[in-house]
């Protein structure tokens, strides 16, 4: 018979898919046969590696596109179909780019991958565009089908999809499937699935150990594979025909004389039989009927009726008897139990699976670290399966009962291990300054580093701001509340910021105050800054920045974080800089509440921590920007940030993030929001558990970065580099110091460079 193929499809249920997967999937195979003959059936994935809302609705609409301009194209072949459909696509979403927030690299391509597979027939034709990959499975064979622009995403200026053509057997598989997906597993894995599953376990099995690896983001898959059908042939019809013998349907009767009368005679004696032998029975039982009536009877006794409640005292005495002697047996059975020693068995057994985790644990740690090896820096994948691994087991094992004595060198073990996967950087602390021995205890609330280079610290105890002499360990108030100047009094200081060649004091009457040093020993000039409006900005301001726009004239722009009005306020300055006269304008293209921001950053771009979580503005506008993950989860809870500071006043560098709830720093690319590395304090070493302020100073011709901080009386300092613990192996470079080695000499604790430039928040650029 004629042989014909049909798909057994396997794709994961969109209500399995992860919640933060933008890929789209669709599959069309026409019931129509003339569309089935010409345009074959469709198989479609669109993947993309970033994440959002609108980056999923970018993917739906290079999805109906492809689908809908394909099928309605009849112009030409399938190959030049389909290349008509994704260029129209990507001419669509380049549209409309501005509307999804789609990021464009520097050659202009976009973040999103097509793969799309026809099957007509014995035919198959299959294209890849971007971030997307398909594979070929004939006969337990892995093959790639290439795509020689893969990294021209969609949207893309340049969209020349090759599509491959070939043909399609028996047993033959294509998987259509993310990068993504395929990186967390590896194609050896699914070529497993696909060879010995249904195409649809196989999706499923890949999807559940996907998840299970703590896969997120992009997840789509397609897969189908040919099996035989073989195709039906209609047989000829039943039809009634009329039979050539003539007595056909006559009653038969036998060719022997006489036997017809005979075999009559015969059942007609039978019948008289058997009506006789009736008739005798019937006589035989009716006599018998007669002797029974004779015999004696005995009366039927009177029916005796017991009482309900008499009937439920029963049921209720032999219920209690039966619980007793279940209790009973119980007992004796428990007794017995224990007696034969059942409960040491028990804890036997217990201690043989904590031991089992155990041995399996310090093999795992063995094989990270054993021999003179270190998979940590040779193989990094391996290395955190397996000490994520042996982490897990010593946990069973301390649970069943091993001493945590022989549990806690080997938790050490596989916790330095992940750490140094994890980016985390051991660094040390020292003290630059201490209020203690002030007569009023301190209570400092922020830290800004001023124009001369020195850190100004607000004291909310004594209502004060101090400047503070690194070199002298000296404290110099410059401003204190009910100080006179310009006729009037300056209330109690809230907020610092650093502006152009000032110092501005926001105090709590929303009196802006100027302060400009006149020279490096404490001494300068206080003066009250104009600003339109800033009476009604209430009680709630919280916080201040600025934005240095002319460094010549040191003209800057002032920033308010208001609540009541669901803005970050921005003040143009007056040209002579004596203030900010014209009404403020709306930062932030939709006004959103601002009530939890705790942190600003201007640096070019606007960066507000707001409920933990760090967001960018760029012209006003929030996108798919955001932290990075330190991927740590099993040793620390997520991070959530109180305070942020960058490290260079343009669009470049890394931006800090303090994360108070596990006492560390976080390091992210600014440009792209990447995680970097992270950092805490060596040992155990309490003074980032309440950090209030923070600034960054970048080191100079590779040098590692120096960070300040302040907690209740203390400003304090710390190098951004590794140091060294006894027999500790070299950790990731620090920030800013391009992987320095251990051996290379830091700065003097507290010391800035002494040719370092004002740090003002975006000191060049565009201003935002």
């Amino acid at each position: 018979m004629a042989v014909r193929l049909q798909m057994r499809l396997g794709v994961v249920a969109e209500s399995d898919r992860l919640t933060d997967s933008p890929d789209r999937i669709a599959v069309v195979e026409p019931s129509i046969g003339s569309i089935a003959r010409t345009k074959g059936s469709l198989y479609l994935l669109v993947t993309c590696l970033a994440q959002g809302n609108r980056i999923r609705e970018a993917t739906r609409l290079l999805v109906e596109s492809i689908r809908d301009q394909y099928y309605y194209d009849e112009s030409a072949g399938i190959r030049v179909c389909l290349v008509k459909a994704i260029a129209g696509a990507n001419k669509r979403l380049a549209h409309d780019r501005d509307r999804y927030g789609i990021a464009l690299d520097e050659r202009g391509n976009g973040p999103i991958g097509v793969a799309v597979a026809v099957v007509r027939g014995n035919e198959l034709y299959v294209a890849t565009v971007g971030p997307a990959e398909a594979y070929l499975i004939r006969q337990a064979r892995l093959s790639t089908l290439p795509d020689p622009h893969r990294e021209r995403g969609l949207p893309s200026s340049e969209v020349e999809p090759d599509v491959w053509r070939g043909d399609i057997g028996v047993g033959d598989s294509l998987v259509l499937i993310s990068p993504n997906l395929v990186a967390r597993l590896g194609a050896e894995e699914l070529k497993d699935a696909m060879v010995t599953l249904h195409p649809q376990s196989a999706m499923e099995h890949l999807h559940h150990r996907f998840v299970a690896a703590d896969g997120t983001g992009s997840d789509g898959a397609i897969a189908f594979e040919a099996t035989e059908v073989s195709a039906t042939q209609k047989q000829r019809e039943l039809v009634p025909v009329k039979s050539p013998e003539p007595l056909a349907g006559a009653p038969e009767r036998s060719p022997i004389p006489l036997a017809d009368s005979v075999s009559g005679g015969v059942a007609a004696v039978q019948a008289s039989a058997r009506q006789a032998r009736s008739a005798a029975g019937g006589a035989a039982g009716r006599l018998v009927w007669r002797l029974q009536d004779l015999m004696p009877r005995r009366d039927a006794p009177y029916r005796r009726v017991t009482p309900i409640s008499s009937r439920r005292a029963t049921q209720r005495r032999a219920a209690v008897g039966i619980i007793a002697l279940a209790l009973v047996v119980g007992a004796l059975g428990i007794g017995v139990y224990l007696n034969s020693g059942g409960g040491q068995e028990g804890e036997l057994s217990s201690l043989t699976t904590g031991q089992r985790a155990l041995q399996q644990a310090q093999a795992d740690i063995g094989a990270v670290f054993g021999d003179g090896v270190d998979l940590v820096a040779d193989d990094p994948q391996k290395a955190e399966r397996l000490l994520v691994e042996s982490y897990q087991q010593l946990a069973a094992a301390e649970e069943a009962g091993i001493p945590a004595a022989t549990v806690d060198p080997l938790r050490r073990q596989a916790v330095e291990g992940l750490d140094r996967l994890y980016r985390m950087i051991d660094v040390r602390s020292a003290t630059v300054f201490s209020f203690e021995a002030a007569e009023t205890p301190a209570d400092l609330g922020a830290l800004v580093r001023g124009p001369d280079g020195a850190p100004y610290v607000l004291d909310r105890a004594t209502q004060t701001v101090y400047r503070i002499d690194i070199k002298g360990k000296k404290a110099t108030a410059i401003v204190r509340a009910g100080q006179s100047a310009a006729g009037t009094k300056v209330a109690e200081p809230r907020f610092l910021a650093i502006g152009g060649p000032d110092v501005l004091i926001l105090d709590a009457r929303n009196v802006l105050w100027r302060w400009r040093p006149a020279d490096k020993k404490g001494k300068g000039t206080l003066t009250r800054i104009k600003v339109n409006g800033s009476s009604s900005w209430g009680a709630d301001v919280r916080g201040i920045g600025t934005y240095l726009r002319n460094p010549d004239a040191g003209l800057y722009n002032l920033y308010v974080v208001d609540p009541s009005e669901r803005q970050l306020l921005r003040y143009s300055p007056a040209a002579d800089g004596s203030g900010f006269p014209a009404a403020p304008s709306g930062y932030l293209a939709t006004a959103q509440s601002v009530d939890e921001v705790t942190s600003l950053s201007i640096d070019g771009d606007v960066f507000l921590v707001d409920a933990g979580v760090v967001e960018r503005f760029v012209a006003g506008r929030t996108g798919d920007w955001a932290t990075g993950d330190p991927g740590d989860a099993l040793l620390r809870p997520p991070p959530s940030y109180l305070l942020s500071a960058t490290s260079s006043p343009v669009r470049e560098g890394l931006l800090y993030g303090y994360d108070p709830a596990s006492a560390r720093m976080l390091a992210f690319d600014k440009a792209s929001g990447e995680f970097r590395e992270q950092y805490r304090l060596r040992g155990d070493d309490p003074a980032w558990s309440d950090v209030r302020g923070m600034v960054v100073i970048p080191g100079r011709e590779g040098d590692p970065s120096l960070l300040w901080w302040v907690d209740r009386d203390r400003l304090m300092t710390a190098v951004l580099e590794p140091v060294a613990a006894a027999g500790a192996s070299p950790s990731p470079g620090a920030s800013g110091s391009a992987g320095a080695s251990l051996a290379t000499a830091s700065p003097p604790a507290g010391a800035a460079p002494s040719d370092a430039t004002p740090s003002d928040a975006g000191s060049s650029g565009t201003a935002p």
